[in-house]
């Protein structure tokens, strides 16, 4: 029986889905931080190009991809899929388990499919220079590839607790041109201002969205870029679940449950997505998990309000699944998972009812990251880790209650520069977190920001 399932060239999705046409609730709108009233695409302006905006406002179904976008598309993509007999075999369970391997790309990740789309529209506008926060890194490599491929300077500023205990990330970055600061840094007033309150911060992806939107609005020829929590960013990671819907076609199977890891959502966004249009449209009933980090459970213990998407205030106020933007979550190795809100679909979404979400432990993550290497081959990322967690606890349920459910999931990246992770993982160095409820409760006590 086949394990790999690929597709060709020509089957590379020729639009985004935009999953905002077909929800029953639309998205609440974006908040000015100071007025609390809806903004329009003007005060965007100084942060993206136009085409993004209108993406990002757009009730449009179907979005195309531009053709060059698709060609560069064709140097990762379409990315292969696997059913995980190892995985089933450990587990012996009547489930079955497909995913999606994305840590095919050349920066290793999902990240990619935004980070040319992204590129390519701020280059189309004449953008010399684009700004970005990282947390893992992951974000920050694949925005560096693509600028590199369009000619854009690239500055990250990366989340220090990674910076510090991933540097061949750093490396990574540097190589295709991109000069990286650790964040909070001494470059901005937004940084400056966290580290006169905290020398030794661990930093966060609100702080280093601060500091990187902070020196995008001081020049007319650079721009912003967000790696995930937008609609647009959202969007262009669809090419994900719509290859996955071709691959499982041709393997003669449908999922009953979606899984990825969540940290903003367009990892989640990606895969789940295309698969909930079948529940929108058609009455389907396929479930679409959320695995976020315990130590950052936005989802499962946050609070439903207008927040800030950053530490200090410089963005618009969106309506998200937060535990407030002032949070610090500790400083766990999946640091593309912490961040303190969701992004404003995801989170109507989950509102509504019409996705559900986990929260796992870094060593139950590891635990399963290592299971999965050990019957599949690949090294996953900590933040894909989450997802197989989940799968796993799926999976054993199954066997329990006797049920084979086909599940499909995530494998966002590759954790070949995780090594240390690992290592600290397997000697027992690892430290365990879960936030307590009194950290969340102390946090949400110091949002001022509109109910919903």
């Amino acid at each position: 029986m086949q394990k790999k399932i690929t597709l060709s060239e020509d089957e590379i999705p020729e639009s985004w889905y935009n999953i905002v046409a077909d929800m029953p609730n639309k998205p609440r709108p974006p908040l000015h931080p100071g007025t609390h009233e809806p903004i329009g695409p003007e005060m965007l302006m100084p942060l993206f190009p136009m085409e993004l905006i209108k993406q990002e406002v757009s009730t449009d179904k179907w979005v195309s991809i531009p053709d060059e976008v698709r060609e560069l598309y064709k140097i990762w993509r379409p990315t292969p899929m696997f059913r995980a007999y190892g995985l089933e075999k450990l587990l012996d369970t009547p489930a079955k388990i497909y995913y999606k391997y994305e840590g095919v790309s050349p920066a290793g990740s999902h990240k990619p499919n935004t980070a040319i789309p992204q590129a390519y529209y701020n280059k189309m506008e004449g953008v010399k220079r684009i700004t970005t926060e990282t947390g893992a890194g992951q974000w920050g490599s694949a925005l560096s590839f693509a600028c590199q491929l369009f000619g854009i300077e690239c500055e990250v500023y990366m989340v220090r607790a990674s910076y510090d205990s991933k540097p061949y990330r750093k490396i990574m970055m540097n190589t295709w041109g991109a000069t990286v600061y650790p964040s909070p840094s001494d470059r901005t007033a937004a940084g400056r201002g966290i580290l006169a309150k905290d020398p030794n911060s661990p930093g966060s992806l609100g702080i280093a969205i601060s500091e990187a939107v902070e020196l995008a609005m001081q020049a007319d020829d650079t721009k912003y870029s967000l790696g995930s929590v937008l609609n647009h960013v959202l969007m262009h990671q669809t090419v994900i679940g719509l290859e996955s819907i071709k691959q499982l076609e041709k393997a003669g199977d449908f999922p009953d449950i979606v899984v990825a890891p969540f940290g903003g959502g367009s990892n989640f966004a990606g895969i789940a997505f295309p698969f909930l249009r079948y529940n929108l449209e058609e009455g389907k009933n396929i479930r679409c998990i959320a695995a976020e980090p315990a130590s950052c459970p936005k989802l499962t213990r946050g609070v439903f309000r207008y927040d800030l998407g950053d530490t200090v205030g410089m963005t618009p106020l969106l309506p998200m699944y937060t535990l407030g933007h002032n949070f610090i979550p500790a400083p766990i190795h999946a640091g593309g998972l912490r961040y303190h809100g969701a992004g404003a679909i995801v989170s109507q979404l989950l509102n509504d009812g019409l996705i559900e979400a986990q929260s796992f432990k870094q060593l139950e993550c590891f635990d399963a990251g290592i299971k999965f290497a050990r019957s599949e081959g690949i090294i996953p990322a900590p933040e894909a880790t989450h997802a197989i967690a989940a799968v796993i606890r799926e999976a054993q349920r199954a066997k329990e209650a006797g049920t084979s459910p086909t599940i499909l999931f995530n494998l966002c990246g590759h954790g070949h520069f995780d090594m240390g992770a690992y290592e600290q993982y397997m000697s027992g160095q690892l430290v365990e977190h879960e936030v307590t409820q009194e950290e969340i409760m102390a946090s949400l006590a110091e949002l001022d920001t509109p109910l919903i």
